[in-house]
């Protein structure tokens, strides 16, 4: 089955290209084999910093956009599932991905960022997808450690597909 990744696009700024999810599928493949990770489906989307910081304040507490967002899909059930996916007649729970969780992405945020940063926005939305991918695997940056490890895994997916500083 492998990884897969689901995205829509609720914004008006930016065109997402067959170029840049080509992109992020070859990242999703890459930090998913760099961590152990074979199957499973990630659900991207692209949003405004309007979007953000609305879903910012309703599930964080924090009243201003952000970069990216992570929801984990850990531990769900059954009913849960049938809500998500609508099952075809003869399918089962177990012939669907595992879905691992959402990213969101404020494209107005990347944009800013790759442009203070001095990089590319394909870069600054690959770096932002990969550290959303760590997010729903359990990675977190609350002390110096971590957030070294989490950089450091995140450089070198990047690097694999040439989106260097």
């Amino acid at each position: 089955m492998g990884l897969q990744l689901a995205w829509t696009n609720e914004q008006q700024e930016l065109e997402i290209s067959d170029e840049l999810i080509a992109t992020l599928e070859l990242l999703l493949q890459k930090a998913g084999k760099a961590e152990g990770v074979e199957d499973g489906e990630v659900a991207l989307t692209f949003v405004d910093d309007r979007q953000i910081h609305e879903l910012n304040k309703e599930y964080r507490g924090i009243d201003r956009p952000t970069d990216v967002l992570s929801f984990a899909m850990n531990e769900y059930t059954d009913e849960e599932l049938d809500i998500v996916y609508e099952l075809e007649e003869g399918e089962e729970l177990a012939d669907l991905p595992e879905m691992l969780g959402d990213i969101i992405i404020s494209v107005n945020r990347a944009k800013a960022q790759s442009e203070e940063y001095g990089h590319s926005l394909e870069r600054e939305i690959g770096f932002l997808f990969v550290h959303g991918f760590l997010h729903l695997l359990g990675y977190d940056h609350q002390d110096k450690e971590s957030e070294a490890e989490m950089m450091g895994k995140q450089e070198a997916v990047l690097a694999e597909v040439g989106l260097t500083r």
